[in-house]
């Protein structure tokens, strides 16, 4: 019995990159979920949560966008079509932030601004994320 090493090239991005891209989404839907229960009953601990998890989705957020302008950097394909997924994770983090500023003011003045920018959010950490793992996304070189 012969031992063979067959090595294949990997494309996507590495282990780090691919979980902080992945933990972006469900930290900012989360954060969705809970503007939208405090909508319905107004029990403060939702905003409160809600703060939290827009906190944890703009850290994953700003990592996995450290990995992608690295990435971006490093590749040797510097084509527009591969800049995209760095500015949607960079749009993506900017109101993220819009979104934590408006998540810090009272409870009550914070509800329709909101809600509102958590669904921006969400959708634009959705779309990153998909284009992160499409063939647009930056791959690593073995």
């Amino acid at each position: 019995m012969t031992a063979t090493d067959h090595r294949t090239n990997r494309s996507g991005p590495n282990l780090f990159h691919a979980v902080m891209l992945a933990g972006t989404t469900p930290l900012f839907l989360g954060a969705m979920l809970c503007d939208y229960a405090y909508s319905m009953n107004y029990h403060t601990q939702w905003a409160t949560f809600a703060s939290w998890l827009n906190l944890g989705g703009l850290i994953f957020a700003g990592l996995a966008l450290l990995c992608a302008i690295v990435g971006f950097v490093r590749s040797q394909d510097h084509r527009l079509a591969f800049l995209m997924y760095p500015a949607l994770l960079l749009l993506t983090w900017i109101i993220g932030l819009v979104n934590a500023f408006a998540h810090a003011r009272d409870t009550w003045a914070m509800m329709p601004a909101g809600f509102t920018l958590s669904i921006v959010v969400v959708l634009l950490a959705g779309m990153a994320t998909w284009v992160g793992f499409s063939r647009f996304g930056i791959r690593d070189k073995p």
